[in-house]
């Protein structure tokens, strides 16, 4: 049975073709992330703080 698919590393022009157009992650889901995490715990650190003002 023959193999249709063709091997990037078999040649080096298709090989660096094969790098340089490889999809990118979406980086800017995971750069959120922290940025929620923290604006929670601020939020929660706050909160906690007014309440033992007031209490």
């Amino acid at each position: 049975m023959s193999d249709n698919s063709v091997d990037p590393s078999g040649n080096t022009e298709a090989f660096r073709a094969f790098t340089q157009n490889a999809p990118q992650e979406p980086a800017a889901a995971a750069n959120k992330t922290p940025l929620i995490v923290g604006g929670v715990t601020v939020a929660v650190v706050l909160i906690a703080l007014i309440v033992w003002l007031v209490a």
